[in-house]
């Protein structure tokens, strides 16, 4: 043959080039490759295959029947696989001028030789990494190797072959990214709201949702940004993914986790679903360090129809049946009812009316007063929040607890507290008041936020109050949420800037004793509870008494909270205990009220 046009392959590779940059799908621009070479060579015939996971996958073989290319399909590559497969392996081009006798094809040429393929000349195509993501064979009918041209019109395709699966790999990556969560590989937000509305939009579906997650994710790994968290995540999505047909999982992003459930007719169907994800949960998959996780992965669920028809509102719900979940002891599966509903709107009126009342600065401090229990002197007051309704009456915060769990209203009044407590505090030392020491009480998510301390710290230095005239209030369940050990760092920065630390409602958390030397506290306060039962129920007075010398031997004060009759004044103070609170003594007043008082020292028990 002549040497080759340089005209020819130039129009060739200008037309591929076109190809690839408009965008054209892969596997067209892999038949316009082949046919265009055939039509250039007229006696080769084209194959191109790419080389995902060590395999053989053909993209095209336009001159050859579709039989040969599915039984190459999913063969693994090797160094004696044909000319392709070990073109592959040794990434290097492999020429075969007699299929009939080479070795390379002594497991492959019952594929060949009835299809008239005498010999093969195949090249890698390699990504800038220098992996083989394709090969691409010329098949001659006679035994032969490659002409001139031939030889020209695959250094073009190898090059320009390259370009087009590289591109196309990194578009089908973005199109991966978009549709799908990188650490979970399930469908993400985006596509799940896709397939949320497209199922509502068809009046004729069935189907029911499940929004899952877990309750307390740090008592499998110490913080959200520990890598432990992304191998749980992944953990729970590689056993969501293992469930059968009819369940479609898909990723909210962190722990949280969607499941649609189709077809579902009825909420029965959708209750037997939740809980077969929670047996799913159950079994460990693998080389898993987690352990069974069901015990702590709260579900919330919605029918499509009875629990909504629009997306925003089923989601809605199944959130509120998820949030009813968490809230539960026994965790678990929640199915959607009217009164969960009705609650959470109650619950949103009391946030509305809380941050409402916050903006007109009538969330306000009364105080109870800590006394001696046996003179009745003030030794010193808790700061309790109360709200004034517009009306002018006092309402506890016991009416409006679910506002604590709320982290911005719960930072939000704490912020409150400590400038109405500091600025009382200044007035007080400015009459020389003896008030002792204020009492404060702190939430989980005061020791959420970042900088704690400072604002501590800041709120009583800018009204001139010692801050050793502070005490800190945390319970027992702020420690319990606290596996990281954060809380006890924060309150040792704390007592090393001068505030007194109390453990409040002592005895009604878990590992009651474990709390007391992992957090290093001046006070321990006795829950009222205790105090309740301390002259009808004798275990409870036991529990009291041993409090009260645990308190002793550590060296620390004990309050006891509650007192309401002389005869548990009385038998506290038998018992050591020195310091006490209650009705007994006072109800929490506002400031003038409690100035007063302070002006008095002694309070004498009631009658």
């Amino acid at each position: 043959m002549s040497e080759p046009d340089g005209s020819v392959v130039q129009q060739f590779q200008n037309g591929i080039l076109e190809a690839i940059a408009l965008g054209t799908p892969l596997s067209d621009i892999a038949n316009l490759v082949c046919r265009r070479v055939e039509t250039l060579a007229p006696g080769a015939i084209c194959t191109l295959i790419r080389i995902r996971d060590g395999a053989l996958h053909p993209l095209s073989a336009p001159s050859l029947p579709g039989s040969y290319s599915q039984a190459l399909h999913g063969v693994p590559i090797g160094p004696t696989v044909g000319s392709c497969g070990t073109a592959a392996w040794f990434a290097r081009p492999v020429e075969v001028r007699d299929i009939a006798t080479d070795p390379l094809w002594d497991d492959y040429r019952a594929l060949a030789l009835p299809l008239g393929l005498a010999a093969c000349w195949s090249s890698p195509l390699l990504a800038t990494d220098g992996s083989v993501i394709a090969t691409f064979a010329l098949y001659f009918r006679e035994k032969r190797g490659p002409s001139r041209l031939e030889q020209r019109l695959v250094e073009a395709v190898v090059h320009l072959g390259a370009i087009a699966i590289e591109r196309s790999d990194a578009e089908e990556a973005r199109q991966h990214l978009a549709h799908f969560d990188p650490l979970t590989n399930l469908p993400n937000r985006r596509s799940f709201e896709t397939a949320l509305g497209d199922l509502c939009a068809d009046p004729a579906s069935h189907f029911g949702l499940l929004l899952l997650g877990l309750d307390r994710m740090e008592s499998f790994v110490p913080a959200i940004d520990d890598p432990g968290s992304d191998r749980l995540v992944a953990e729970m999505a590689a056993r969501l993914s293992g469930l059968d047909r009819g369940f479609w999982p898909a990723s909210l992003g962190g722990d949280r986790f969607a499941v649609i459930v189709d077809p579902c007719l009825d909420h029965a169907t959708l209750q037997e679903a939740g809980e077969t994800v929670l047996r799913a949960m159950h079994a460990a998959t693998g080389p898993s360090r987690f352990g069974p996780l069901d015990q702590s992965v709260v579900i919330g669920g919605a029918l499509f129809g009875p629990d909504g028809i629009a997306p925003e509102f089923l989601r809605l719900n199944a959130e509120l049946a998820l949030a009813a979940s968490r809230r539960s002891r026994r965790r678990g599966y929640f199915g959607y009812e009217p009164a969960i509903g009705e609650a959470a709107e109650r619950r949103r009126a009391l946030l509305r009316q809380v941050a409402t009342a916050l903006d007109e600065e009538r969330i306000l401090p009364f105080y109870q007063p800590l006394v001696r229990l046996d003179s009745g002197r003030i030794i010193g007051l808790e700061a309790l929040l109360r709200m004034r309704r517009r009306d002018g009456t006092i309402v506890a915060a016991g009416e409006f607890q679910p506002a604590f769990a709320d982290p911005g209203l719960a930072r939000a009044m704490t912020e409150r507290l400590l400038s109405e407590v500091a600025r009382d505090m200044a007035a007080w030392l400015a009459l020389d008041i003896d008030f002792g020491h204020v009492g404060i009480n702190l939430s989980m998510a005061d020791f959420a936020e970042e900088g704690l301390v400072e604002r501590l710290v800041g709120a009583f230095s800018a009204a001139r109050v010692p801050t050793n005239r502070v005490v800190l209030e945390i319970t027992e369940l702020v420690a319990m949420d606290d596996p990281s050990r954060d809380v006890a760092d924060t309150l040792g920065r704390l007592r090393r800037s001068g505030f007194l630390v109390a453990l409040d409602d002592f005895g009604t958390g878990f590992a009651s004793l474990t709390h007391l030397m992992a957090l290093k506290t001046d006070v321990i306060k006795i829950d009222r509870s205790f105090v309740d039962r301390l002259l009808t129920d004798h275990d409870s007075a036991v529990i009291v008494a041993a409090m009260i010398d645990i308190a002793r031997q550590l060296d620390r004060r004990i309050v006891a909270e509650g007192i309401e009759t002389r005869a548990q004044a009385e038998r506290l103070a038998e018992m050591g205990c020195r310091l006490g609170q209650g009705y007994l003594y006072a109800r929490a007043a506002d400031a003038a009220t409690t100035l007063a008082r302070l002006s008095g020292s002694v309070l004498n028990p009631a009658a």
